[in-house]
């Protein structure tokens, strides 16, 4: 089997830096210290024990001052660009989200540096960020969204697979952490698959798909799950 790889009329993809991106729930904006920073590390405090910094190469931080120095060293760069979840109905932000390895001539983006505190996590509003953010990078001219975690990290991984994102394997002791091997899992959604995904998004996220105690009728999850590509290990041997 023949197999047509030429990529015609493609345009270098448009950069994330200093985008503000608006939705129902929640609003990504670029990080800004002194209104973001205490809200964040507030926010955060409310995980106990610690257990959200786990896989993140950084933190926990022992003091809002720490945390705030570190948050100014990365809001100036490029790659990555990180931005603040803002909850629209308090106007807090509650979560921090990046993009990174950002390749606009070939159009390859990673999605990573998630971070939710407590009161964000498993709610229709961290969906609508990563909706958001997935829209963002597919309607300006990415073709590859990727999605990468710890191998360990089972919330992770299942998390990529619920938001549309197809598994495409291990790379093994990619990375050293916090003093401890790091294979890392690898997942991507691609330009072909937008439109479908986007149509669960919709349907999930629709005011008619949760009930009057906001518990969805239909998961995320079941709306992707048939739109998860299964590689072939054999499937390119032929091209």
């Amino acid at each position: 089997m023949e197999h047509d790889f030429t990529v015609e009329n493609f345009k270098p993809a448009t950069h994330p830096k200093n985008i503000r991106i608006s939705g129902t729930t929640v609003i990504l904006e670029p990080i800004n210290i002194s209104k973001h920073a205490r809200e964040l590390f507030e926010a955060y405090s409310e995980d106990n024990e610690g257990a959200i910094w786990d896989y993140l190469p950084y933190g926990p931080f022992e003091s809002f001052e720490e945390y705030a120095e570190w948050l100014t060293s990365v809001t100036s760069d490029e790659d990555p660009t990180f931005f603040a979840i803002v909850r629209t109905s308090d106007s807090k932000a509650v979560g921090v989200a990046a993009y990174l390895r950002i390749n606009q001539a070939e159009g390859s983006v990673e999605v990573g540096h998630l971070n939710y505190a407590p009161t964000l996590q498993r709610t229709k509003e961290s969906t609508e960020a990563m909706f958001l953010m997935m829209k963002w990078a597919f309607e300006n001219g990415y073709r590859r969204y990727e999605w990468k975690c710890n191998a360990l990290n089972k919330k992770s991984r299942y998390a990529a697979q619920r938001l549309g994102f197809s598994f495409e394997g291990i790379f093994r002791q990619s990375n050293i952490v916090k003093g401890r091997n790091r294979n890392t899992a690898w997942f991507a959604a691609i330009d072909s698959e937008w439109a479908s995904l986007k149509e669960c998004y919709e349907t999930y996220l629709s005011d008619s798909n949760f009930d009057e105690n906001g518990i969805h009728r239909v998961s995320l999850s079941e709306l992707t799950k048939p739109l998860l590509y299964k590689i072939d290990s054999l499937e390119f041997l032929d091209s």
